[in-house]
């Protein structure tokens, strides 16, 4: 049991940091720039890409979609970790793909974000090769 409650643990610093990051995104001014003038350029200025958005809708949809990823991160793998285990464990493309995406998150928070993330992707992925070795050695 400990290998599962270590993954579940890791997929639960995930899903929380997730819940933070969309609670952040559409509540409050957390994830505004620091200069007023910047926000209101960025909803008025459209992306090269298209000129259907703004930099600030486009700003806004980002972070909730990676909100979303990291709460289904947390979601799915906790659920694995917990009622099926031995088909998770079981799949070497399940524990890859857990392992890729985890260290994938704190190379990017490692790189662009800031120190909040970064730690607790750190022990998420900390807690998850914890469990890795706990179940395989």
């Amino acid at each position: 049991m400990l290998p599962s409650y270590l993954v579940a643990a890791s997929a639960l610093v995930v899903f929380v940091l997730g819940a933070m990051h969309l609670f952040y995104t559409f509540s409050g001014s957390a994830f505004d720039p620091r200069d007023p003038e910047l926000k209101l350029r960025m909803q008025e200025v459209s992306p090269k890409l298209t000129s259907q958005t703004t930099m600030w809708r486009a700003w806004v949809g980002f972070n909730a979609s990676h909100s979303f990823g990291a709460l289904l991160f947390g979601w799915v793998y906790g659920y694995l970790a917990l009622a099926q285990a031995e088909m998770f464990f079981g799949s070497m493309f399940l524990v890859l793909t857990g392992a890729v995406l985890l260290a994938g998150y704190v190379a990017l928070a490692r790189a662009y974000w800031f120190s909040i993330p970064s730690r607790g992707l750190t022990l998420a992925a900390v807690l998850y090769a914890l469990g890795m070795v706990v179940r395989f050695a």
